[in-house]
């Protein structure tokens, strides 16, 4: 079966996750995670995407990016992917592949999706119950967004800086947008769009895509409307 175009336009940010290989480990320790970071980084810079959130998960990897040309994207992740490999087959004296097939993405409505998917990327290791706040969890982009610590991978998006007119107080409000965790219709929305690689956005934005690309950007809905009285009576005649 035919790989799925990408959805990719320049100026309009990604929701990216890339999969350790049967959900294997793909970080072992600090040393790991650093080296990631740094061709992450590396790269970046080379193809001129910009990464707004992120975190490192033990056995994925969630990013949130948005790239100045079509091909910026799939070059990070090809340079980074293969770097990363050879970095961790090496020390950890293996051998075969790392990752679970091509990473997912998602192109995101900025104005409606955008800080959502920040904190949806950061929060998940407060749903893994591995921590119990986001500050908790070392490995991510939460420190530079809420608390203002360096991360020199970090560059804010626009919308970001528009949460206050300086730093700290853009700070204070972007931690109070962790008072109310994700609901779970929105994780479950964020979710199909990125292991699907569709458009993350409301109708409109959806269909402003599509004529853009000339091409889908969603799945189609199955089995009609379940509400109408003509679905319920064409089930109960499958049902005889």
């Amino acid at each position: 079966m035919a790989r799925q175009p990408r959805f990719i336009l320049p100026g309009y940010p990604q929701h990216i996750i890339q999969r350790g290989n049967n959900r294997n480990l793909i970080f072992t320790d600090d040393a790991d995670r650093l080296f990631y970071l740094d061709k992450l980084k590396s790269a970046c810079e080379r193809f001129d995407c910009d990464i707004h959130a992120y975190i490192l998960m033990t056995n994925h990897v969630h990013l949130l990016m948005t790239p100045t040309t079509e091909t910026g994207i799939s070059k990070v992740m090809q340079s980074v992917g293969r770097c990363y490999v050879q970095h961790f087959n090496w020390r950890h004296q293996r051998t075969g592949t790392l990752w679970e097939g091509r990473y997912r993405s998602s192109l995101l409505e900025t104005e409606r999706y955008l800080l959502i998917c920040y904190r949806y990327i950061e929060l998940n290791p407060v749903r893994a119950c591995m921590v119990d706040h986001p500050q908790q969890y070392h490995w991510s982009s939460y420190g530079y967004n809420a608390r203002g610590f360096a991360d020199r991978l970090v560059t804010p998006h626009s919308l970001y800086l528009q949460l206050g007119p300086d730093a700290p107080r853009r700070r204070a409000a972007y931690r109070a947008l962790f008072e109310n965790r994700l609901g779970t219709k929105t994780l479950d929305t964020i979710r199909a769009a990125t292991n699907g690689d569709w458009v993350m956005g409301i109708d409109r934005f959806r269909h402003e895509i599509e004529a853009l690309l000339q091409r889908q950007a969603a799945p189609k809905s199955r089995g009609g409307d379940r509400k109408s009285g003509c679905f319920r009576g064409h089930k109960k005649i499958n049902r005889v």
